[in-house]
């Protein structure tokens, strides 16, 4: 069966605050096995008979909402693709160097060009972006806390929602899920 992690928003911030063993049984209830979290920031990941991973992220989403009250933004990537998010290392190493953190923005869709223009005019002298796919890679110079860049500025440039995770966090998932991508690739952006 297919693996898959589920980065959801609006998960313990903002005043919903919802219990890692909750959320395990709300996922099993949809059948999806052996579901697993991972710290408390709503990552899950899971097993499905599902390969259609469109139709299982609404499935999943329908069910938060009507669980919890609200609207949880669901964003699946199956484990080989975190796995590839979780390696890959965008930035050249002088921009890499001066990065106080890095994060990934998961997007539910790949950005026309039009909304990558506005994705990309968000982007400071603190802040340097690399769209690939259907993530934004972030390297700061400042900590999320103090960068002018938002998740709500870089949801309103795309007209749809994301959610953003430490890099750290990413490649953790990746090392423990599969095993793989525990490490950048050697091979850096120039």
């Amino acid at each position: 069966m297919p693996r898959y992690a589920a980065f959801l928003r609006a998960i313990n911030v903002g005043g919903h605050v919802v219990k890692m063993d909750h959320l395990r049984r709300l996922f099993e209830s949809l059948d999806l096995t052996p579901v697993e979290t991972f710290i408390a920031s709503g990552n899950v990941v899971f097993s499905s008979r599902s390969r259609d991973s469109g139709a299982l992220e609404r499935r999943i989403e329908r069910m938060l909402r009507d669980a919890l009250g609200y609207e949880v933004a669901t964003f699946l990537r199956a484990i080989d693709e975190l796995d590839a998010i979780a390696a890959r290392e965008p930035f050249a190493a002088p921009v890499a160097a001066k990065a106080v953190a890095n994060y990934v923005a998961f997007l539910r869709e790949r950005p026309d060009a039009s909304a990558k223009k506005r994705v990309m005019a968000l982007r400071s002298e603190n802040d340097v972006f690399h769209l690939e796919g259907r993530e934004l890679h972030v390297a700061s110079g400042v900590r999320f806390s103090e960068s002018s860049f938002t998740g709500a500025d870089l949801e309103r440039a795309l007209g749809a929602p994301a959610t953003i995770r430490g890099v750290n966090t990413v490649r953790k998932m990746a090392s423990k899920f599969s095993g793989a991508a525990s490490t950048p690739a050697k091979t850096r952006r120039k």
